[in-house]
């Protein structure tokens, strides 16, 4: 199985699909590289995609006492790269991915050609946070009950119902530590003071509908970083990229043909 060793010696999981620029997935908070599986397809003719379990997650290990954060998740991709002799990759980071992706092009902007950023926020006192009922309705002991409340969170009731499952966004089995771990990383998250130093193109992408993260991150995103272009998708909530899945990956793939690696 293809493990690459991160700078803790954690063995990080990752695997390789398709062909051509490559392209680095980020999931969402407390879930593997399947929360891809739904569209990972669509990239995979333009692009040699890369995708991987966080440090927690999924057949990465899962070590208590080790640093959950975002910005070392983004170092973690770049020992992923680096294993696989790939200079510069697009990166698409969602949720909590789009937290790792912005981390990414901060410290490694070398490592970084298009940035696509979907469904995220620059997060801390700058970034707008679900309402206090929604974070209360997902941890209520009812585990049922919270899973309804995601499922809401993430597709509409009309793709519910065409879509009656199984959902790869709702999260991954984890040890309680890594879960809260996660939980952390992303809750700490605040890139608000740097990312006007992000000099990779950058697209973001946000659901109208988004209640888990408001609509308006995607504006205080792209207010933030140089150039920054916005694509809102109408109706759409958090697993925007999933319900509204053919105008989210036109845009992506059409953005990243806009800004192809030199």
């Amino acid at each position: 199985m293809p493990f690459v060793k991160s700078a803790d010696q954690a063995a990080i999981y990752y695997e390789v699909h398709g062909g051509g620029e490559p392209l680095v997935l980020l999931s969402g908070q407390a879930n593997t590289h399947h929360w891809w599986d739904g569209v990972r397809a669509d990239f995979e003719a333009a692009h040699q995609v890369v995708v991987l379990d966080y440090l927690g997650t999924g057949r990465s290990d899962k070590p208590a006492g080790a640093e959950y954060s975002v910005r070392r998740f983004a170092t973690d991709v770049v020992h992923v790269l680096d294993e696989l002799g790939i200079a510069r990759a697009h990166v698409y980071g969602t949720s909590m991915g789009g937290k790792v992706a912005q981390w990414l092009a901060i410290d490694y902007p070398d490592h970084v050609g298009a940035l696509i950023l979907g469904c995220t926020s620059v997060g801390g006192a700058h970034g707008l946070r679900a309402d206090p009922e929604i974070i209360r309705a997902l941890a209520q002991p009812s585990a049922e009950a919270a899973r309804e409340v995601l499922i809401d969170l993430m597709y509409s009731p009309e793709w519910v119902r065409a879509n009656p499952g199984p959902y790869r966004t709702l999260g991954d089995p984890m040890p309680g530590h890594a879960r809260r771990g996660h939980l952390r990383a992303s809750n700490a998250h605040d890139s608000w003071a740097v990312l006007d130093q992000i000099t990779a193109p950058t697209l973001v992408l946000h659901g109208t509908d988004d209640a888990f993260s408001p609509v308006e991150n995607a504006t205080i995103l792209a207010n933030r970083i140089p150039g920054a272009e916005v694509r809102y998708l109408d109706g759409a909530r958090h697993a925007y990229f999933e319900e509204q899945r053919a105008e989210a990956s036109g845009a992506v793939l059409g953005f990243l043909a806009e800004h192809p690696l030199d």
